[in-house]
């Protein structure tokens, strides 16, 4: 009887060919799971989106407005944002060590550093250093001087409020 069960596992054993070929399937089937998640990682909306030295409108030595979205304030629903008319979003490129001088804000804003590290000073005594994730506000008619203090670029997203 055990003789018999020798004879069958010796007989139903797979070459070592059948079994590179079952190795090799796997691998590719784990392969491509693992690149299939790495495409959904890089496709992420809130990730930084790399942009050309050249892209946008040079505004200072270094420093580029990419324009990314206009559109009416909440679909034209004029009862929830009624101060705003439209809403305008731009990043805002900075090379290391670039710095770039406003006067005067054109339109209230939120702001938020997409990526990088940057020096933000309003000119009022309280200047501060915004990283990546970090968000605040300009008021329309404030100051604002920025400044990169990284050493890769650094985008600032503006999201611009639009009055009525």
């Amino acid at each position: 009887m055990l003789d018999a069960a020798r004879v069958s596992w010796t007989v139903n054993k797979p070459s070592r060919e059948e079994t590179m070929g079952e190795i090799n399937r796997r691998s590719a089937l784990m392969l491509g799971v693992a690149t299939a998640g790495t495409a959904v990682v890089a496709a992420d909306p809130t990730v930084a989106q790399p942009y050309r030295t050249d892209e946008g409108k040079e505004i200072a030595p270094g420093v580029r407005v990419v324009e990314v979205s206009e559109r009416e304030a909440m679909h034209g629903r004029d009862s929830v944002l009624p101060t705003y008319k439209r809403i305008k979003v731009v990043d805002v490129v900075s090379q290391p060590k670039a710095t770039e001088k406003s006067d005067a804000m054109q339109n209230d804003m939120i702001c938020l550093c997409l990526d990088g590290e940057m020096r933000i000073d309003h000119r009022d005594g309280h200047a501060f250093t915004v990283k990546k994730n970090d968000v605040w506000t300009c008021v329309k008619g404030e100051p604002e001087d920025t400044e990169n203090i990284g050493n890769s670029a650094a985008i600032m997203r503006v999201i611009n409020l639009i009055p009525a």
